[in-house]
């Protein structure tokens, strides 16, 4: 089997797309979930995965970053896009209280709205969160009941939080995070918690490129999924291979895509 990198922001204006993803097919690395961030990205989502059909889906959503770019008419253009063949999860949506690019207030709402619509059209949800845990966990207990399924994406907090998480039946993503010797500590610690049947491999480049990876770049890209694997394996003590089984499996499942 190859390896499913279930997070790329392959729409990003450091990345060709023809180049990323021969260099992640050369890896071994079969298949990529485009990020959407903004409803300008949502049209060029459907094209990547029109170019490349078998190697391309994506989410369509509204990171919270982007919240106060939302305009009333984004909500009809988010439900008619995303019901568009390739579209697997509706996301990157949740709530950032880190840095509040967009009011909280403001985040909320539309973390919400993207919760419903997911709702209705029946897909799972693409999930981010930073410094604004309590009130993320809050929303999803009221909505995962009329959900099916979703991912806490580029994971990087405690133990509890991932008990909690799966106790909702969130999947898990890991990424280089747990290879950063300085901020991975509780991320490392963290993924003993993670059942193998909840645990997704992804990359979210260009971000976090793994630290222990040589030589060091200034961008990650999906080529270096399988080092991660590899280091969260040896971790873990598990072998690479079941890894990378386990995560290619939890993401098709989470997807609703055939293996």
């Amino acid at each position: 089997m190859a390896w499913f990198d279930a997070g790329v922001n392959l729409l990003d204006s450091r990345f060709d797309a023809n180049d990323i993803i021969a260099r992640a097919q050369q890896a071994g690395v079969s298949k990529l979930c485009v990020i959407t961030t903004h409803p300008n990205e949502w049209k060029s989502a459907v094209a990547l995965h029109k170019a490349f059909p078998d190697t391309c889906c994506y989410t369509i959503g509204v990171h919270p970053h982007n919240a106060k770019d939302v305009l009333p008419e984004h909500y009809e253009m988010l439900r008619e896009m995303a019901t568009q063949p390739g579209c697997v999860a509706i996301g990157e949506c949740g709530l950032d209280f880190n840095r509040n690019f967009s009011a909280p207030e403001i985040q909320l709402t539309v973390f919400e709205a993207q919760l419903k619509i997911a709702s209705e059209l029946e897909l799972p949800v693409y999930l981010h969160e930073r410094d604004a845990f309590e009130q993320q966990l809050s929303l999803l207990k009221r909505y995962m009941p009329s959900l099916t399924g979703g991912i806490a994406h580029c994971f990087t907090g405690t133990k509890e939080q991932v008990e909690a998480y799966v106790a909702l039946g969130l999947y898990i993503g890991v990424t280089g995070w747990v290879c950063d010797e300085k901020r991975g500590g509780d991320l490392r610690e963290a993924v003993h918690s993670i059942p193998l049947n909840k645990l997704v491999l992804e990359t979210d480049a260009p971000y976090l490129f793994p630290k222990s990876l040589r030589p060091r770049k200034r961008n990650n890209e999906p080529a270096y999924l399988p080092h991660i694997g590899q280091y969260l394996s040896e971790h873990l003590g598990e072998t690479t291979e079941t890894l990378r089984d386990c995560s290619y499996a939890n993401t098709c499942t989470l997807f609703s895509l055939g293996e």
